[in-house]
């Protein structure tokens, strides 16, 4: 596979290899000093080491301090590494989690205050002002499309909340992305991560907001997926299915500009409650949400249904799902993975106030929260 280079709006190189391209990139830039953000678990991995080594000339320090549902702690300590390190750019290098972290240490490091005071909803939110670190993403999983967003989602350290500072200054200035970096990921997070590309594609779409631009691009993200995520959980080193599955993941990164809907909400409460991860969560709700929204919006569904080449229409797309969480290993409903009934009052709570179900195409009451809760038990 050969790199190819295109922005819409971010440059992105993409393709196997492209990995090796950061350090000149950064060099070419004036930059000398740069911090990697990534995860604790990654930056134990040989995957790590063997990006180093294609930073010749770079004086590289590595911040492995994000782990879970990243916080606003994480990203403070990422700062305070960035001034330890005297760095002049960043590399985020892993997954949603890391990316998030990583686009905003830069903020956290050149502005004044707790990195939650930039949340857009804070009542006092601080404006980004100062010029920020030049920064490049490389993202190692295929699901959230961080890598392409404009918005960083960060947790509060007490109460789990899920916060999101929002700003095109925070824009990845070029995106390196590269599907050999995903050959490592274990089945199960393959699996989690290509349900959340799959998911933000499907809510983007079925969102009734105007954006035409998005609808085409969600769509097409939705028929890259369907055909490419089994194939990239059963073959793991299979290219085209992860080079598929990355494309699919950025595309509806852009895609969710239109807004997504009550999966997402359903998943911010489940990961602020029950700690669960973002794109398992995603995917424990899919099914259970869109056989709710059908009635809906069936003309969007029978489209969805031909794109991804289900016969049967829109009623058949949402078994469809069903049977391909079961086909990537993603079994059982909340409670096989540990959500309880007495946490279905916080779960309803925190997702009726969750932003993302306003652009639902059926409205959703507390009432309704509970019913779906209820139905994914």
């Amino acid at each position: 596979m050969r790199i190819s280079g295109f922005s819409f709006p971010t440059p992105i190189q993409f393709g196997a290899g492209a990995r090796k391209l950061v350090g000149a990139h950064l060099l070419a830039q004036g930059c000398k000093r740069p911090l990697i953000v990534t995860d604790k678990a990654l930056g134990a991995l040989p995957v790590l080491a063997e990006f180093k080594t294609h930073l010749a000339g770079l004086d590289v320090a590595v911040f492995s301090g994000v782990f879970g549902n990243p916080t606003c702690s994480q990203v403070m300590d990422g700062a305070a590494a960035y001034k330890a390190h005297r760095a002049d750019c960043v590399i985020g290098f892993g997954g949603g989690a890391a990316l998030d972290v990583a686009k905003i240490v830069g903020v956290a490091a050149t502005h004044e205050g707790d990195i939650l005071e930039y949340v857009w909803d804070h009542p006092n939110v601080r404006p980004i002002t100062h010029t920020l670190p030049y920064f490049v993403a490389l993202p190692t999983t295929s699901g959230t499309g961080s890598e392409v967003g404009r918005s960083s989602v960060v947790s509060e350290n007490d109460t789990h909340l899920k916060r999101v500072v929002f700003s095109p200054k925070i824009l990845a200035r070029t995106v390196f992305a590269d599907a050999e970096l995903t050959f490592g990921l274990p089945a199960h997070v393959t699996a989690a991560t290509g349900m959340d590309a799959l998911t933000h594609n499907i809510e983007s779409y079925l969102s009734p907001a105007y954006h035409p631009l998005c609808d085409g691009i969600a769509l097409e993200g939705t028929r890259i997926a369907a055909a490419a995520l089994l194939t990239a959980v059963r073959e793991p080193t299979n290219l085209q299915a992860r080079s598929d599955m990355m494309m699919a993941s950025m595309m509806g990164a852009i895609a969710f500009q239109k807004d997504l809907g009550a999966v997402h909400s359903c998943a911010h409460a489940l990961s602020a409650v029950c700690d669960l991860h973002h794109g398992l969560a995603n995917a424990l709700m899919i099914d259970t949400v869109m056989a709710w929204n059908y009635e809906s919006a069936p003309k969007k569904f029978d489209e969805l249904a031909h794109v991804c080449s289900v016969a049967g229409g829109g009623k058949a797309f949402v078994a469809w799902l069903r049977e391909l969480k079961t086909s990537v290993g993603i079994t059982g409903g909340l409670s096989l993975h540990g959500v309880k009934a007495e946490q279905l009052p916080r779960l309803v709570q925190i997702a009726t106030a969750d932003i993302c179900h306003q652009t639902n195409p059926r409205p959703c009451t507390a009432a309704d929260f509970e019913s779906l809760f209820k139905a994914a038990m």
